[in-house]
C-alpha cells in the first residue's frame, strides 16, 4: 500500500496544538472532522483515546501512529500532524513525539487497516523520512515528500 494514495495536502497539519496526549489527539480529531471526513470530532477523539488506553501508539524516534476504526468512514484516511515542541506520548523510547500519523479506517476493513499501519511503519523507518518531514517548510513541502517517497 502506497501512503501517497491515502493522503492529500489538506490532511497535513504542520502545527497540531496541545501540551499533552489528550489535547493533541483532540486537536487532531477536530481538524480531521472539520474536513468532513468523519461525522463527529468527539467520537473520533474517543476512539483514538480508547486505543491509547490499550497502550501508547508512540513507536519511538519522535513518532506516534494514533489509529482506530470507525463506522461511517468510507475509506482509510491518513493525516499527518506535527507538534513542533514535542509532546510526551508515553512512547517506547520515552522520547517526545513530534510527528503523528493518524489513521482512521472503516470498521469492516481490518486488512486495509493493518496494511496501512505496516506501510506507515516502513515509511517511517526508511531514509530519514521523519527528519525530512520535520525540516519541511510547510504543508505543500510535506505533501511533495509523500508524493516522491510515498510507497
Amino acid at each position: 500500500m502506497a501512503l501517497d494514495s491515502l493522503i492529500g495536502p489538506e490532511l497535513i497539519f504542520p502545527e497540531i496544538q496541545g501540551a499533552d496526549r489528550p489535547t493533541v489527539l483532540r486537536d487532531f480529531a477536530e481538524r480531521v472532522a472539520a474536513l468532513g471526513l468523519v461525522r463527529d470530532a468527539d467520537a473520533l477523539y474517543q476512539k483514538l483515546w480508547e486505543r491509547e488506553q490499550l497502550g501508547s501508539t508512540g513507536i519511538g524516534s519522535g513518532v506516534a501512529i494514533p489509529h482506530c476504526k470507525m463506522k461511517g468512514v468510507e475509506r482509510a484516511i491518513l493525516a499527518v500532524g506535527l507538534v513542533r515542541k514535542g509532546v510526551d506520548f508515553g512512547a517506547v523510547d520515552a522520547e517526545p513525539v513530534r510527528v503523528l500519523f493518524l489513521l482512521v479506517s472503516p470498521n469492516d476493513s481490518p486488512a486495509e487497516h493493518l496494511q496501512a499501519l505496516a506501510a506507515i511503519s516502513r515509511w517511517v523507518k526508511a531514509d530519514r523520512h521523519v527528519d525530512q518531514v520535520l525540516k519541511a517548510a510547510d504543508r505543500q513541502a510535506i505533501y511533495e515528500l509523500f508524493q516522491r517517497e510515498g510507497s
